[in-house]
């Protein structure tokens, strides 16, 4: 097997090995059907790590992660370890991947399917034809910042500590990313901080100017406070083609969005680190969804979003644009044909289970590759 391109699947728990086996199918698929391989590797991540190890992510992963051209996560966390300390919780181990990955940049896109408009909880008028793409700054900001803390005051009370911070180069290469975004798609920038009441909002704000006066000016650039942000993204979610914003309100608006598609299980996400001088970069690639506990080993999931996470590594880590429009396009086929697993089922529609679902955009792949 060639390993000019290599991956890393990390399933993690709950819903995740199920997903994660789905697009086992896929990378295979490219294999026997374009001749396109992977060298493939997997390991643990999350709450299985952490039973099966006592960490959320073992230094040998961790390594592991580092020299692959792309991971593939799919889920952490789960009420079986919601009492463990922070520093042994799943999703430690997720931060430890951005961290150490350098993943300063998050990309969620929110679009919606035709097939799906009537799944969102809002007017079809207001989603039809939404296609918007959030880019969170992952790896700075009030998550990461210090001093943190909590500490125990003389009076008897406590105090919890978390520090919001950034730096000018924290700004300018997130900011960079969301530019370059925006010259392919809509050519428009929504900066969004709280300025108003922030420094470091305010920061922001300067600095994003700064850059877009010096390199950007023939992108359209506008801001927005980030709770300004929230209400137009239920109000008016198509004013918006690429919106930048902080770890801590792109956490926020980015889960917003990505309700406006009618399910969090339909979408991707991709955190990517800075291009190295062969042009190649670090990436992390993983569905939105959680781990969803409650229906985990019961064939129920939705697969999209891990198939849609893959397609966006095949187009941001391999630059294989015409093999991700493949996947792409046999998704929204099948979404097509009335097939729905259940966070999306619709009245009149095909309710069908997640290996199903998986078979059925296999099956489409094929016909899609042919035409």
């Amino acid at each position: 097997m060639s390993t000019k391109r290599s991956l890393l699947l990390l399933p993690g728990d709950g819903i995740g090995p199920e997903v994660m086996r789905q697009v086992r199918r896929v990378i295979d698929w490219y294999a026997r059907k374009r001749g396109i391989e992977f060298a493939v590797e997997e390991g643990l991540v999350g709450g299985c790590s952490y039973d099966a190890h006592g960490t959320p992510l073992t230094d040998e992963t961790m390594a592991r992660a580092l020299a692959v051209d792309a991971v593939l996560l799919a889920a952490v966390g789960g009420p079986k370890w919601d009492n463990l300390g922070f520093d042994k919780r799943p999703e430690a181990g997720l931060l430890r991947l951005r961290k150490e990955m350098e993943l300063f940049a998050n990309l969620r896109p929110a679009k919606v399917f035709d097939a799906l408009v009537d799944a969102s909880t809002l007017k079809p008028d207001v989603v039809r034809g939404l296609d918007i793409m959030i880019v969170r700054e992952l790896t700075g900001g009030v998550y990461f910042g210090e001093p943190r803390g909590i500490t125990d005051l003389p009076n008897g009370e406590r105090r919890g500590v978390n520090t919001q911070v950034y730096d000018t180069h924290e700004i300018h290469r997130v900011a960079r990313v969301a530019f370059e975004l925006a010259r392919k798609r809509g050519n428009k920038v929504c900066s969004s901080d709280k300025g108003n009441v922030m420094e470091s909002g305010l920061l922001w704000r300067q600095e994003v100017i700064a850059l877009h006066k010096a390199e950007y000016q023939d992108v359209e650039l506008s801001h927005m406070l980030a709770d300004a942000a929230a209400m137009q993204l239920v109000r008016n979610p198509k004013q918006f083609d690429v919106i930048v914003t902080d770890n801590l309100f792109g956490d926020i608006l980015s889960d917003e969005a990505s309700m406006l598609t009618g399910s969090i299980g339909m979408l991707p996400s991709a955190s990517l680190g800075a291009t190295d001088a062969n042009g190649k970069r670090k990436a992390l690639y993983e569905p939105v969804h959680g781990s969803a506990p409650d229906i985990a080993g019961r064939d129920l999931a939705n697969p999209i979003a891990m198939f849609l996470s893959f397609a966006m590594a095949l187009r941001w880590s391999f630059d294989l644009q015409a093999e991700a429009d493949v996947l792409e396009n046999a998704v929204e086929n099948v979404l097509n044909t009335g097939l729905r697993t259940g966070d999306i089922m619709q009245p009149g529609m095909a309710k069908v289970s997640t290996s199903v679902m998986a078979d059925s955009i296999l099956r489409e792949m094929d016909k899609v590759a042919a035409a």
